[in-house]
């Protein structure tokens, strides 16, 4: 069910979203500055990451450690030109790692993406809200 939200009320969004979800691979999908990033680092937040979280537009992937010593990997496909090129650098290990994998641009890597996931919609309104449709 689509549900509204603002930078005020993030952290509590994050926190339903990782309550609603039954794995650990989210798929983040929506236009440039849809707040994919925002969101993922409240995410991240909410798992304990004591790491600074930043978009890996360039490196691809950033590793963050939790305060429980779990590991959370956090991509970004949208640079990449090529599937193989998300091969080259494992992706397939990455999902299979059972850590938590946070995709932006999975769009770029659709063919690659394992059948148990989570698919995570994010729009902008005219009001500047955002809505969230989990999937």
């Amino acid at each position: 069910m689509p549900q509204k939200y603002t930078l005020d009320t993030i952290g509590q969004v994050a926190k339903e979203l990782l309550d609603q979800v039954s794995c650990k691979i989210l798929l983040f999908h929506g236009e440039m500055g849809a707040g994919k990033t925002t969101l993922i680092k409240e995410v991240a937040k909410q798992l304990g990451v004591v790491d600074k979280v930043s978009s890996p537009t360039f490196s691809l992937v950033n590793e963050y450690r939790t305060n429980k010593d779990e590991t959370i990997f956090h991509f970004d496909f949208y640079r990449i030109e090529q599937e193989e090129e998300a091969l080259d650098m494992g992706i397939e290990d990455y999902f299979e790692s059972g850590h938590w994998c946070l995709i932006e641009w999975p769009s770029k890597v659709q063919n690659l993406l394992p059948l148990e996931l989570v698919n995570i919609t994010l729009r902008v309104e005219q009001d500047l809200q955002r809505t969230i449709v989990l999937t």
